[in-house]
């Protein structure tokens, strides 16, 4: 049994990880902490093989532990790990789905571990979606009993929700709480929106294992990927335990550790802000970031810090170092203001000793890598329009068609338009039209979360190419500069299980050689591993290593944007480009032309859920930011860091 939530079990065993009340441990990447886990679960499995008794696990869906999985599929093939004698528990099921639903997590668990193993069938448990409402109460205590009778779980498995959830135990959940029926929250509901396509199928409810009966698990792993995850991984381990975010009641468990990549532990104190609990070697960057954390904490520009402030802040050694405050802070604003260029490819005939970017070439040869369509104009629409009108040479790359976000709804309007042109012109033999027919009697026929047929897909991405286009007209680039690569791990797959081939790269690294560009544009390095954005971003990092040693890539810079949900701090900038109103308002426009996606990106800002508000806020976020800390006052600002092949 968990000791109780006040009485954090967990001692830090560095200084520097004084705050965290769990055991964190962070890794290069989620491939190596699922390989470390997948190596413990085999060792659990063996010993008390070896022991003739049975392993009772925990397990969870979603696209975190896929990895896991993978591994463990691994070593049953490569090392003959036997699952025979393993019993499994899964943490939750939608409700109202049946086991063949394509989104249900019976499904799922078969197909990214089940049947890729020699567990038996009768040794599987998941939540039955399907109880009649009247009989969900029984049966949850069912569940509960046949854990029990089970000898309790050994090892229980996790994910975490951007809610802070663990299972679906939504905020609100008591410590205590026990397998039940739960309300989703709305945040959870439009993070699965793609999977059910379009939030108005993402069911309301679903079945749960409570934190109580997970607390009950002799050991308990959470695992988090991507910078998505790095608040609540931050909040869960640092803050008092909450009802208001389930996960921080892991705190009081006795045998609990998180495994998280580089991304998702970005929030950490010992990460984000080490001066705070330990000695450091404050770096160039170290100081910068410091000082404008110490700014924003007094509310205070940089030039206006005081010693006083240095002191009483932790940070007296800084000042003893590189001190005092009045030459340091005239450095570090100047740094940051070094950052700020209206010229993204450079400025010609300039001195670009403190410029972000170099001022030759005069006219680069520039790609933007757009995972999906519209991930471009979101990220950076006012810069691409900026590079335009500077004069260099930029080719927009889109990897993926995108066909996997439109709803069928769109689809079936693109195909009405089409046959209402058909009628009005009259024509007798129209294949498009006849191709548009074809596509609305399959939309017709297809049931519920039903998959796209190959032509409904490709409608769908010729309707997501039509968005793309009218959106670069709207940035000044001329549609001949879009190329559309329909990468095959998008095609070929779906959300959450994408497989990058040898053909994804060799596309990539094909246009690279063929433009050999001086300056790329990339987003999705930091992203859950399992997401467009963040395959993508892999496809071309192993481009990048293809093509080194190229004379070309020893002139290209690599600069990083982001999506409107991703938020670099002022200090993490290395290049900011102002945006006046009216470029501000030509993004909006570009954007606006993507009108499949509206409301299709989840938020946690303020309410905003249209693509364009999103953008918008973000921009005017950062503007503001840098106009606190003292620089001079934009209406908004995009951000990009550069990123090194090493």
């Amino acid at each position: 049994m968990s000791q109780p939530a006040s009485l954090p079990t967990h001692a830090a065993s560095a200084e520097n990880e004084q705050r965290e009340r769990i055991k964190t441990v962070v890794h290069a990447n989620a491939d190596a902490a699922a390989a470390q886990l997948a190596a413990e679960i085999a060792a659990l499995i063996r010993s008390n093989d070896a022991a003739g008794k049975p392993t009772v696990l925990g397990l969870a869906t979603g696209s975190t532990p896929v990895r896991l999985y993978r591994q463990l599929i691994r070593l049953h093939r490569e090392q003959q790990l036997s699952f025979k004698n393993v019993i499994t528990f899964n943490l939750d099921e939608y409700y109202g789905l049946s086991r063949t639903h394509p989104e249900s997590y019976w499904r799922f668990m078969h197909e990214q571990l089940f049947n890729h193993i020699d567990i038996p069938a009768g040794n599987v448990n998941v939540p039955d979606g399907m109880v009649p409402r009247d009989g969900v109460f029984a049966s949850c205590r069912a569940y509960e009993d046949k854990i029990r009778q089970a000898g309790g779980l050994q090892l229980q498995i996790l994910g975490i929700g951007r809610t802070g959830h663990i299972g679906f135990n939504e905020p609100g959940s008591g410590r205590d709480s026990r397998t039940r029926l739960v309300t989703l929250d709305a945040l959870t509901r439009r993070d699965a929106a793609r999977d059910f396509l379009g939030e108005a199928n993402v069911p309301r409810h679903a079945i749960t294992m409570g934190v109580g009966t997970i607390l009950e698990a002799r050991r308990i792993v959470l695992l988090a990927w991507g910078e998505a995850k790095a608040r609540v991984i931050a909040e869960a381990v640092e803050k008092a335990p909450t009802e208001s975010l389930p996960a921080s009641f892991l705190q009081g468990h006795p045998a609990v550790s998180f495994h998280i990549d580089t991304a998702a532990a970005s929030e950490l104190t010992r990460i984000r802000h080490p001066w705070l609990v330990g000695t450091v070697d404050w770096t160039p960057a170290l100081a910068r970031r410091s000082v404008v954390w110490l700014s924003q904490q007094v509310k205070k520009p940089v030039l206006k810090l005081l010693d006083e402030n240095y002191s009483e802040h932790g940070m007296a050694d800084l000042l003893t170092e590189q001190g005092p405050s009045y030459g340091l802070n005239i450095r570090i604003f100047n740094e940051i203001q070094h950052t700020i260029t209206g010229w993204p490819g450079g400025k010609p005939n300039a001195d670009d000793t403190h410029r972000p970017e170099r001022a030759v070439p005069h006219s680069k040869r520039v790609l933007i890598f757009s995972p999906e369509p519209a991930d471009d104009v979101l990220g950076m629409g006012g810069t691409l329009r900026r590079l335009i009108d500077q004069g260099h040479d930029v080719t927009v790359v889109y990897q993926t068609s995108g066909n996997l976000g439109v709803p069928d709804e769109e689809a079936t309007m693109a195909a009405e338009l089409v046959l209402e042109l058909d009628r009005v012109s009259g024509s007798a033999a129209n294949p498009g039209a006849a191709f548009a027919r074809d596509v609305r009697q399959q939309l017709a026929a297809k049931a519920a979360f039903d998959g796209d047929t190959p032509e409904i897909r490709k409608l769908k991405g010729i309707l997501r190419r039509g968005e793309a286009r009218a959106a670069l007209q709207a940035c000044s680039v001329a549609v001949s500069r879009a190329r559309f690569l329909d990468l095959p791990f998008y095609e070929k797959g779906r959300y959450r299980q994408f497989q990058i081939g040898d053909a994804d790269v060799a596309a990539v690294t094909a246009l690279l050689r063929e433009i050999k560009p001086h300056q790329i544009f990339a987003t999705g390095q930091s992203s859950d591993p399992s997401s467009v954005p963040a395959v993508c971003f892999e496809i071309l990092r192993r481009a990048l290593v293809a093509t080194k040693g190229e004379s070309w890539l020893n002139d290209c810079r690599v600069w990083l944007y982001r999506n409107p949900e991703q938020a670099w701090e002022p200090a993490e900038i290395e290049m900011a480009v102002p945006l006046s109103p009216r470029e501000l308002s030509w993004k909006i426009q570009a954007i606006y032309h993507h009108k499949s996606q509206r409301s299709q990106i989840p938020s946690v800002t303020e309410g905003r859920h249209e693509s364009w508000q999103q953008a918008e806020h973000h921009n005017q976020t950062i503007a503001r930011h840098y106009d606190a800390l003292g620089l001079a006052e934009y209406e908004a600002i995009e951000a990009f860091q550069r990123w090194h092949l090493s």
